[in-house]
């Protein structure tokens, strides 16, 4: 789905800084994470909703195309639905109730996590089981204030372990994710440095550079669970 002019000048932009991501970042990240291209790929966010009278995020390709979207995003929703361009749903992040004092989020697949409805099957149930959860760093004594999150891959049961974490600042658009294990940089968030027709981007739109092993889908995910906890 290609969109109107003024996103086709920012895919151009990403268009010129791709093949520089790419030669920094030709190995390859733990098979064990998100599957994801072979190569670095750049995105361009813009915290906006092409419906009119919603809010949400547009993601393009450096070929202008959508390729991810968000239209229900008003002010601290219990459910964000991420879709791709077609509308068809991506992932979907729900807010743990559970953890009253850290802002923590689950991450299913598809349109999962309303299993506690009636109609599904114990079976249903349990397919909708998060991938993963993102919870807020808390800046307690001794913490590392760089650290604004942690990612932990889910598991059917009580037991979880930590997969990622996610360094920097959301609110000057320049965070890294990292793999917890490997240390290996799976993901970036960039200011949008140029300009067009002279004025600046600002904040609303930058940049999603995924790395080579690392899924899209996903990293856009952390940036609308990073933008709702910070």
């Amino acid at each position: 789905m290609k969109i109107f002019p003024f996103l086709k000048s920012l895919s151009r932009t990403v268009h010129e800084e791709q093949s520089e991501h790419d030669q920094q970042y030709e190995t390859g990240i733990d098979s064990s994470g998100p599957s994801g291209p072979c190569t670095s790929i750049s995105l361009t966010v813009w915290k906006k909703s092409l419906v009119i009278s919603c809010k949400g995020f547009t993601v393009i390709d450096s070929n202008g195309d959508l390729v991810y979207r968000v239209d229900n995003y008003v002010g601290h929703p219990q459910e964000v639905t991420l879709m791709d361009g077609s509308g068809k749903s991506v992932l979907t992040m729900r807010r743990n109730k559970k953890f009253s004092l850290v802002d923590s989020w689950f991450v299913y697949e598809g349109e999962g996590g309303d299993y506690c409805t009636a109609r599904r099957t114990t079976r249903a149930a349990s397919k909708s089981w998060p991938e993963f959860c993102v919870r807020k760093n808390m800046n307690l004594l001794n913490a590392n204030p760089n650290i604004l999150a942690h990612v932990y891959r889910e598991a059917s049961g009580s037991h979880k372990r930590r997969a990622y974490v996610i360094e920097g600042s959301y609110t000057h658009r320049s965070c890294k994710v990292l793999d917890e294990c490997s240390r290996n940089v799976v993901a970036e968030i960039k200011r949008k440095e140029a300009n067009v027709g002279g004025v600046s981007y600002g904040v609303e739109v930058f940049d999603l550079i995924v790395h080579p092993g690392f899924d899209p889908g996903f990293a856009m995910a952390l940036v609308i669970l990073l933008d709702q906890m910070f």
